[in-house]
């Protein structure tokens, strides 16, 4: 029987968040999730069925690969169709950059198909933005980064904790890892002031210096 999954979308674009902001990118959006984050704005149910030969034979007839920076795996979360990426990411590790994002809870997953990806954009869900605690998790996750360029994503509000900093700069610090603090928006605005942003960037910067403050650029120049 045939490896497939369910893709919602394919979208050539550029990155908004993150230290890759401002490249261009190929989108797959894979559907479902294992999270459900307070702050979630995204749809991962509708979408189209795909084999691995026929979302590489759709995306290099459509696209050209060497003209972008990676592909960006997005969701939902993807590993949760490790079985597919298995199969998939050896058709595509010759053509460009794999650069996966993920909510950093699936470290078996993870584990299958590390082999084939570049890049790591693993989101860190704070207690206070997303109703979850999945600091174990996280923590389990980036044990199993090394060797494959790294960064966490942290989205934040009001309510972020003196707990939550101190969580992430342990993490920052226990792998290296840089830290991207990215204010939760409502629609097209930031949750939060400018002074806030600011505030808490120095709160991290007193006991961690590689972190960035990197608001969702996409929204303000109002691009996919």
């Amino acid at each position: 029987m045939a490896t497939v999954t369910k893709i919602n979308e394919i979208f050539s674009s550029i990155q908004g968040e993150g230290p890759v902001v401002g490249y261009k990118q190929l989108f797959i959006r894979f559907c479902n999730c294992n999270l459900h984050c307070n702050y979630c704005d995204t749809e991962f149910l509708e979408g189209e069925i795909f084999t691995p030969e026929k979302l590489y034979e759709k995306i290099t007839r459509k696209y050209e690969l060497k003209n972008l920076h990676s592909i960006s795996l997005t969701g939902g979360e993807p590993l949760l169709s490790v079985h597919f990426l298995k199969e998939f990411l050896p058709l595509i590790k010759d053509k460009t950059k794999v650069y996966l994002e993920t909510n950093a809870t699936m470290t078996q997953e993870l584990n299958q198909v590390k082999d084939y990806i570049d890049i790591i954009a693993a989101d860190i869900k704070l207690p206070s933005s997303s109703g979850m605690n999945l600091f174990d998790k996280h923590n389990d996750f980036l044990s199993q980064c090394k060797g494959i360029q790294t960064f966490v994503k942290i989205v934040f509000d009001n309510n972020i904790t003196e707990e939550e900093i101190d969580f992430c700069i342990s993490m920052g610090t226990k792998y290296d890892i840089e830290l991207i603090l990215q204010p939760k928006m409502n629609n097209d605005s930031m949750s939060v002031s400018s002074d806030f942003c600011q505030k808490i960037l120095d709160k991290f910067l007193q006991k961690y210096q590689n972190v960035r403050l990197i608001p969702q650029v996409h929204k303000f120049i109002e691009i996919r």
